[in-house]
């Protein structure tokens, strides 16, 4: 049986077009994913994000639980700011990517992915019992008791303010919404709505807003916004959107360029690695591949010319003679905004130089490729 968010009867209404992603049942689209893509690049797009996790530590004990829980230096945030990190098991393999959120001085939000929710919860819950400390801090799932919403676009910081407003109680020193920096969160008393958690954060390199609420009152945040953002050309977005536009950012996605085989050094995400922060979970094989190397690398690329659109597992080649397999495809798609097939896939290190020429395999004839910057996208100037 499939899980349902609570805005399951909305895109219904809405006309989304419902697939299975992780165990649930989500829209891929309503109008069209070229449609919803660009409109989130021109414009804005509202995306449902509630299947996706939540985790909160508080107590005093709670930050050197997460430090060591992590790989990014959560000792680095302030009250009111978030960071990308990961969790990776002894080996350096990846358990998830998540972000983490200090809402008070010893109060944490953890957002984890959709599919990983039960591993994840497991694997602290696990952490925490062989924890010294473990009297100084608590950890609850409260993943079925919220859903979320992502708001998304240049246009988004022009109406939030007006599809819901409040007051800040908590989290990031501002009186307005719009006032938000990137990272930053607040936690936001949206009177009948109840008190909502925001972060200038976002999964698609637009400007943008995710609203996490009680899951009784997110159909109301959602229509909310909808409405106040129909004269700014806010529309509604499915999953087929979100995937293309983290996908011209070069952003991973989890069971694609990521999973427990998979460091976060292959992966690209060296930066997200805190090795002078001490010790930490995987910390010793991470630092063996920041000092001696890896193996394979995380590249993104470009398809040369008008070829059909690149999948996952497509394999990928060396160019020239002889030509040689070499890796394969983890995420492949049609870029609505540059009108040419991308995707990222794992490599050779002495591959990954950007501007190496690859070919990839589409239905078993091999179409040219180059190994390109991250991210693949890049808006013009406004």
């Amino acid at each position: 049986m499939l899980k349902r968010t609570p805005l399951f009867a909305a895109h219904q209404r809405a006309g989304g077009k419902l697939i299975e992603f992780g165990g649930w049942e989500m829209p891929v689209q309503y109008s069209s994913i070229v449609d919803e893509h660009l409109a989130v690049r021109r414009a804005a797009g509202l995306f449902d994000i509630s299947h996706m996790g939540e985790v909160r530590l508080s107590g005093a004990g709670a930050l050197r639980f997460l430090n060591q829980l992590l790989t990014n230096d959560a000792r680095k945030l302030g009250v009111g700011q978030g960071q990308y990190t990961l969790m990776c098991n002894p080996l350096g393999g990846v358990i998830d990517d998540l972000y983490a959120y200090r809402l008070g001085e010893l109060d944490y939000l953890l957002i984890i992915n959709a599919s990983r929710i039960e591993p994840d919860v497991a694997w602290m819950e696990s952490q925490l019992a062989a924890w010294p400390d473990r009297a100084s801090l608590s950890l609850q799932n409260v993943s079925d008791s919220l859903g979320a919403v992502a708001l998304q676009g240049r246009a988004a910081r022009a109406f939030i303010d007006a599809a819901l407003p409040g007051r800040v109680t908590g989290g990031a020193a501002v009186s307005r919404l719009d006032g938000l920096a990137k990272n930053q969160v607040v936690a936001w008393d949206a009177g009948e709505l109840g008190s909502l958690i925001i972060a200038c954060t976002g999964y698609t390199g637009e400007d943008g807003f995710e609203v996490i609420a009680p899951a009784p009152s997110i159909e109301g945040v959602w229509t909310r916004i909808l409405a106040a953002g129909h004269p700014h050309c806010c529309q509604p977005a499915g999953l087929g959107a979100r995937d293309t536009l983290r996908t011209e950012m070069g952003y991973p996605l989890y069971g694609h360029e990521l999973d427990e085989q998979t460091t976060p050094i292959e992966a690209g995400l060296g930066f997200f690695v805190a090795l002078e922060k001490g010790d930490f979970i995987g910390r010793t094989p991470l630092a063996t591949q920041k000092t001696d190397g890896v193996k394979k690398k995380c590249v993104a690329f470009r398809m040369v010319g008008k070829t059909a659109p690149p999948r996952p597992q497509y394999p990928l080649w060396s160019a020239g003679a002889p030509a040689a397999p070499v890796g394969q495809v983890v995420s492949g798609t049609q870029s609505p905004s540059l009108e040419c097939g991308i995707g990222m896939g794992y490599v050779p290190p002495s591959l990954s130089a950007i501007g190496t020429p690859l070919e990839v395999e589409i239905r078993g004839r091999r179409w040219p490729a180059t190994v390109v910057k991250k991210p693949i996208y890049v808006a013009p100037p406004r």
